[in-house]
């Protein structure tokens, strides 16, 4: 077949995700990879999740992608991160077998049928009249399709460093991708170059873990899928470790020949994720740092050492990592390494991360200027959806930043731009007390349900879980305690006793009080929960959370559909706001250029000033 609906180019995170929503919507889809060994290859840490980031694989789930369940599949340890803080900043975090997790992926995707393979280099895009028409590949083959998506990870024009070696590379053992970037720039786009890195891997039978912090998993594991995937019944544990002033002194000898301060590499680096050396002259009076000895999977003695990205030379790597405690005796499987690449900066795209140059073209994961799997998966997945939906002539489907942490994800990128690695974090999300990793089906089941990716059983599921913490929730704001009946529990957790009867809920408002020890120690209550025989340990914490955050989220959900006002209030696509002469001039500088959907858009783009959003509802006629 060389006519397709959706060809995919590269299967990273991004292309994985794009291919199998597309895919399983129904698109006839090719994917094309340099690889097909390394799909949806962690090239970086070994794990899913993370601070905002456990939000975003759950909220894929939650939609019908494949990143949570084949995260679950392949966990070695869980975490949830963050359970010191409130429920909003509570996220899940994953380390994973990196191979399996390679493994998992390819299965899924060639069990669609729906989907056909290609081992090679897409050297061009075939555009006629400004449309995607097909794609040219470095064995000279053609392939026709009606929409391209882009997910081309690090490969553009990447350069591996490593001290004063550089040469050219995707990562390491896979040659980079050429030509590419260049003809894009000749269709009209704008290019520019980011950095990233990753650390050195060691041998984890050459080092001391008695040395180290244990850093074991749950004792209660969770999960990211709100499928029936099987729980984690052992668990590979993690361990911490530190630098010290000696291993800064000798990693400090390297510096005159690291490619980051000689000025080589010209790409902006992850502001949040910094290599050593980075760390090292960025934070000069810290005399250490964290570094996390995470194992690459249930079968390998290869480790991980998150916190010690770098580039400087291999031998300064090294010595240096040799007087870090507990790596005394330590081998070395690879060192570590930085890699520039083209990125396009994402202003150039419309909120379906389609390009605003080439219609049916689009852009997804780290080509955007994004870091990281999560947010790579996320922008894959709704690539995917969108091509698809506009090929069968359907609406667009855009998630809101009210609606999803992938709803503000991308609403940056295509509303403020970035000039360095975007990353997700809670304080990105205004809403975030809405956007919790434990409601992520309540949010979005029903919408990607009504476009035909999750199933009428998964719509069913969440129903059905929502009904039964309604009818808890019912029965807890109902039923009133006496103060024979609660004072025990009260006293057992140091709060004040009743002398009046109070309803359930109100006691349960109490800071020590959950909902756990209620069941076990009211009667009437635990009578309730046995009858109905269904209420497992994810609706009894998201009961509780509901109740004890009601105020919370009334209130901030208030705040949400007033700002939905100006969501809704859309702007002509393609209009010249040189017209409106009342608009600041950077106003209509930057709104001729971004062209946002709406009004809400507009009114988050830096340098429209709320002024500026008044002209534009007068305009409107509101």
């Amino acid at each position: 077949m060389n006519k397709y609906d959706i060809i995919v180019v590269g299967a990273g995170h991004a292309g994985c995700e794009a291919a199998s929503s597309a895919g399983s919507l129904g698109s006839k889809v090719l994917l094309i990879t340099m690889n097909m060994m390394n799909m949806a290859q962690m090239s970086c840490n070994p794990s899913m999740g993370g601070i905002a980031k456990g939000q975003i694989v759950r909220e894929i789930d939650a939609m019908g992608g494949y990143s949570g369940i084949i995260t679950d599949l392949t966990m070695i340890q869980f975490r949830m991160l963050n359970k010191s803080k409130g429920p909003a900043m509570w996220s899940p975090r994953a380390q994973n077998d990196r191979f399996l997790y390679s493994m998992e992926w390819r299965k899924v995707l060639e069990n669609n049928r729906d989907i056909d393979f290609w081992q090679d280099t897409v050297i061009e895009i075939n555009v006629k009249s400004d449309k995607i028409i097909g794609v040219k590949t470095g064995l000279g083959m053609f392939f026709k399709c009606n929409s391209v998506i882009l997910a081309n990870g690090t490969f553009l024009n990447g350069i591996i460093h490593i001290g004063e070696k550089h040469f050219s590379g995707g990562r390491m053992g896979d040659r980079a991708a050429k030509n590419l970037t260049e003809q894009l720039v000749n269709l009209g786009f704008n290019s520019c170059r980011m950095k990233t890195g990753t650390p050195v891997r060691v041998d984890g039978r050459s080092l001391n873990f008695r040395r180290m912090v244990e850093q074991p998993g749950d004792e209660i594991p969770g999960k990211f899928s709100f499928t029936e995937t099987p729980g984690l019944k052992r668990q590979r544990s993690c361990y911490l470790t530190y630098t010290s002033q000696e291993v800064h002194d000798i990693l400090r000898t390297g510096f005159g020949k690291s490619p980051m301060f000689s000025g080589r590499i010209q790409g902006r680096g992850p502001r949040y994720c910094p290599s050593i050396e980075d760390k090292i002259d960025r934070f000069s009076t810290k005399d250490r740092h964290q570094l996390f000895i995470e194992p690459e999977g249930w079968n390998t003695e290869e480790y991980y050492v998150n916190g010690f990205s770098s580039s400087l030379p291999e031998d300064v790597q090294f010595k240096a990592l040799r007087k870090v405690r507990g790596f005394e005796k330590a081998k070395f499987f690879r060192p570590g390494y930085a890699i520039e690449y083209d990125y396009f900066p994402p202003l150039q795209l419309k909120s379906t991360l389609e390009t605003k140059l080439i219609q049916n073209l689009y852009f997804a994961g780290q080509i955007n200027g994004t870091t990281g799997y999560e947010e790579a998966a996320a922008q894959g997945l709704m690539a995917g959806i969108n091509a698809h939906l506009k090929i069968q002539g359907q609406e667009a489907f855009i998630l809101k930043r009210s609606e999803a942490y992938i709803g503000v994800l991308i609403d940056d990128l295509i509303t403020k731009g970035t000039e360095e690695p975007y990353r997700m974090f809670t304080s990105r999300a205004e809403y975030r007390l809405l956007l919790r990793q434990d409601n992520a089906d309540q949010r979005l089941t029903r919408l990607s349900n009504s476009i035909g990716l999750a199933s009428a059983e998964r719509l069913s599921k969440v129903k059905d879980k929502y009904l039964k913490i309604d009818k808890l929730i019912t029965f807890l704001k109902s039923e009133s305690l006496m103060p024979v009946q609660a004072n025990d529990l009260l006293l057992e957790v140091n709060e004040n006793v009743i002398s009046q009867k109070q309803k359930a809920a109100v006691i349960l408002l109490r800071p020590q009080v959950c909902l756990k020890d209620m069941i076990k120690s009211v009667e009437t209550i635990n009578s309730f929960v046995e009858e109905y025989d269904s209420f497992d340990e994810d609706i009894i914490a998201e009961v509780e959370l509901l109740i004890k955050y009601e105020n919370y989220l009334e209130k901030e959900q208030e705040v949400a559909d007033k700002m939905l006002n100006l969501e809704n209030l859309t702007l002509l696509e393609g209009f010249n706001y040189s017209k409106l002469t009342s608009l600041s001039n950077e106003a209509r500088e930057k709104l001729n250029r971004i062209q946002p959907r709406t009004i809400g858009q507009a009114s988050r783009i830096s340098g429209v000033s709320p002024a500026d959003i008044s002209v534009l509802i007068v305009y409107l006629g509101r």
